[in-house]
């Protein structure tokens, strides 16, 4: 993709001499000024550079000569963040895309008269300055208590692993309009988690209800027992579980352990629905037979396709998957500034307007934006879209 290209050279001509560019660019007012503050280098810079491709790619499709992008390194470092901010602000900039974590905020209120539209999906304790725009826990909570309620699920448990975020994700869930019948967490060591499924799935009662079923009907010599004794002994146990459905607040393969668990225990997907957070279609989950039906929120799969593919024949790689939300933001300022022809501030952001994105619907709400989410199951090979 040629003008891409020619794109990237003139970004890279732009982070080397900053002073050249930013006295060309002073005698047309008009000129959109766009900064992105990720991670170039360290630990993240893949993730930075991903994001900083995919609004390469945004830029393209736009087509418009009167926007300039000026992409800073914060190395993932909250300081770096704040100098960048400084020097980006100095330069005429007034809203900056980034950074990607949450804890990179922690001096941009001091730049209050720059919006921060940061890549994390994080929501608490955020500056005046600042919307979150990454797929949050109440965008995702809110999509999935629409599922248990049209599937008249009431007995909803809440599993949440031990981790340094545990009492941030129980918060989340404690603000859901929905009553749980219970919240749990748990151990990610394996052994430790089998154990605690099996208490709270009362696997070992439920298994010893069948054991003295079974010699109940053993002495009988009634034909309807005799038949009923025939099923059992392919049963593992038996009863009534105390809940409907399961929310596991995990990912990768500690979420599968959990769900391999809950197999191990006689949970039958056919009687609970085990339902998770966001996976961005994670297709690992078909590799596994425990990870089967489960269900998941999500955006648009098909845009997610389309855009992964996109950046794959200009980049012969694929993006991670906040990329993709790079690339709908950027379209939102675009449109935002020609829609205001003032100078872009929070407030024009803050008013309230629904948008559409390759997410899908979102509209922002104070400082973070929901996200009108899809619901997602997996099945077999493939993700089963749920109305």
């Amino acid at each position: 993709m040629k003008s891409i290209s020619i794109f990237f050279c003139f970004l890279i001509i732009l982070i080397g001499n900053i002073n050249f560019n930013a006295k060309a660019e002073t005698a047309n007012d008009k000129i959109l000024k766009v900064g992105l503050i990720v991670p170039l280098s360290g630990e993240y810079a893949p993730v930075g550079k991903s994001i900083l491709n995919s609004i390469r790619i945004a830029l393209n499709k736009i087509d418009d000569n009167k926007i300039v992008i000026y992409p800073r390194d914060n190395q993932a470092d909250p300081e770096k963040t704040l100098l960048a901010g400084k020097e980006l602000s100095d330069l005429g900039v007034s809203i900056i895309i980034g950074p990607i974590l949450h804890k990179n905020l922690e001096y941009v209120e001091n730049l209050k008269n720059i919006l921060f539209l940061t890549l994390s999906n994080k929501s608490n304790n955020l500056p005046s300055n600042v919307i979150a725009t990454g797929i949050n826990a109440k965008s995702q909570l809110d999509r999935i208590t629409l599922f248990l309620k049209k599937e008249n699920l009431s007995r909803t448990i809440v599993l949440i692993p031990k981790s340094k975020n545990e009492s941030e994700i129980k918060e989340y869930f404690s603000k859901v309009k929905f009553k749980f019948s219970n919240i749990y967490t748990y151990d990610t060591e394996p052994e430790k988690l089998t154990k605690q499924i099996e208490l709270i799935t009362k696997y070992k009662q439920r298994k010893n209800d069948l054991e003295r079923r079974i010699k109940i009907l053993e002495k009988s010599e009634l034909e309807t027992h005799k038949r009923e004794l025939e099923k059992l002994k392919k049963k593992d146990t038996i009863g009534n579980l105390s809940f409907d459905s399961v929310i596991i607040a995990d990912f990768d393969q500690s979420l599968k352990s959990v769900v391999t668990s809950f197999l191990y225990a006689d949970v039958d997907y056919k009687r609970v629905k085990l339902i998770t957070l966001n996976q961005w279609f994670d297709e690992t989950l078909f590799k596994e037979n425990s990870t089967n039906n489960i269900y998941f929120p999500s955006v648009n799969y098909n845009n997610y396709n389309k855009f992964r593919e996109t950046y794959f024949i200009n980049f012969n790689t694929y993006p991670n998957n906040i990329s993709i939300i790079a690339y709908d933001i950027f379209g939102l300022i675009y449109y935002m500034s020609k829609k205001n022809k003032e100078k872009l501030d929070i407030k024009n952001f803050l008013k309230k307007n629904k948008f559409s994105g390759n997410i899908g619907e979102f509209e922002i709400n104070k400082n973070l934006i929901d996200y009108k989410l899809n619901f997602y199951q997996v099945s077999k090979d493939r993700f089963k879209l749920i109305n």
